[in-house]
């Protein structure tokens, strides 16, 4: 089954997420380390992920117009609103808060990675799902310990992941149709790039030191595909 990855790596956060439930009782002071610590492992992966680049062009202008295209959307204004609309539905309203950022957050440190994007290529070109299993297993992990300290909303993150991951599987069944292989390669790094600094900007908002709208950055991982696929024109 060419989703067996995808939904494999939904279940796993789900159980992190469930058993995270059971440790939210942890005093505040260990928690706010805790998220200390997950900030600082994810702006490493992020950075990591970031000087993957090969041409930082690309990435500047799919950041640029990224930006744009999200504030003009405002497009974390609308996640908010999914977050705080399912948090209004399992919680009281002062809860609803708490449940829109672990939605947020969980759902942009699952989705944006190089993981995401190459383990469901795998899954949809070669029908390999090691990758996203992997990913599911670190997934499932950092559910539990998200939602320790930011609440039960991260469970809910499962369900842009399975439409992201399912997607991009999907459209690889296909996309040797329309990339080249030799072209391939050079892509999937662009994207891990400008992902990797939303990874950065997403350890920088668990630290607290700036708050930046990652979500409304989210349209330049679209964007970097097309405009690759201009720079290979020229």
């Amino acid at each position: 089954m060419v989703l067996f990855g995808t939904i494999v790596n939904g279940l796993l956060i789900v159980i992190g997420s469930i058993f995270g439930m059971f440790f939210t009782r942890i005093p505040e002071k260990y928690k706010e380390t805790v998220m200390h610590g997950i900030g600082l492992a994810v702006i490493l992966i992020g950075l990591q992920m970031a000087f993957s680049t090969e041409n930082i062009v690309i990435v500047l202008i799919s950041l640029l117009f990224g930006a744009i295209i999200g504030e003009f959307f405002r497009i974390e204004d609308a996640l908010n609103r999914l977050g705080m609309w399912l948090g209004s539905k399992f919680t009281t309203k002062n809860d609803t808060i708490s449940v829109s950022q672990g939605f947020i957050t969980g759902t942009m440190i699952f989705c944006i990675g190089a993981m995401a994007i190459i383990g469901a290529l795998d899954s949809g070109i070669r029908g390999d799902h090691e990758v996203l299993i992997t990913k599911g297993i670190i997934d499932g992990f950092t559910a539990l310990v998200l939602t320790t300290t930011l609440g039960f909303g991260v469970l809910f993150s499962v369900i842009p992941l399975i439409l992201y991951q399912g997607a991009i599987t999907l459209f690889a069944t296909q996309i040797e149709k329309w990339v080249p292989e030799a072209m391939l390669e050079g892509l999937i790094l662009e994207i891990t790039s400008v992902g990797g600094l939303l990874i950065v900007a997403i350890g920088l908002n668990l630290l607290k030191i700036k708050e930046i709208r990652v979500a409304n950055l989210m349209p330049a991982l679209l964007l970097v595909v097309l405009i690759y696929y201009a720079f290979q024109l020229f």
